[in-house]
């Protein structure tokens, strides 16, 4: 695991990720416990291009030489690192874009490209990626929220399998 990856107890896959532009050695993506990551992830942390800009050419950091002016800064969110939540299942092959967070509960279907955010327990996929629905009802959400389970025990969470394991029965309306 590279020390630009920060993941969580239980998660796997990290060694799944491909970090592109890391310019420096603070933690550039954070991952929670008990993610689940699958092959072929590609999580930019910098080198993105301002396609606002006449050029988007990167004068000064491409062509030194020929260009010796200033680096100035295109979009990257870079500073802002990747934060993945806890029990987040990503599918193969996504892409995540700088400065993205990625709620707890959340999945994230095979092939998707993340340049938002992701809140709790949603599901998104697509190129670009796109919501495409919750995993339960708000009510159900808030409290798996507040219960936090991924950061009990291993004691207590292996006396909980059995629900963990099972469709959540917490909202009265059901």
């Amino acid at each position: 695991m590279s020390n630009t990856i920060i993941a969580g107890k239980h998660t796997y896959g990290v060694s799944n990720i491909t970090l592109h532009f890391q310019e420096n050695d603070y933690p550039a993506v954070t991952i929670g416990n008990f993610c689940s990551i699958a092959d072929k992830i590609d999580i930019f942390v910098g080198g993105e291009h301002a396609w606002q800009w006449v050029s988007t050419f990167p004068f000064g950091i491409v062509s030194k030489d020929s260009f010796p002016v200033t680096p100035v800064d295109g979009v990257s969110r870079g500073i802002e690192p990747v934060v993945i939540g806890n029990d987040v299942w990503i599918g193969h092959n996504v892409t995540i874009l700088s400065g993205v967070t990625i709620g707890d509960g959340a999945v994230i279907a095979a092939n998707a490209h993340v340049y938002k955010d992701i809140g709790p327990y949603e599901i998104w996929g697509g190129n670009p990626a796109k919501f495409i629905r919750k995993r339960f009802s708000d009510y159900t959400i808030n409290a798996l929220l507040h219960i936090q389970w991924w950061n009990k025990s291993d004691e207590e969470i292996l006396a909980m399998i059995p629900w963990l394991q099972s469709i959540p029965q917490l909202d009265p309306t059901l």
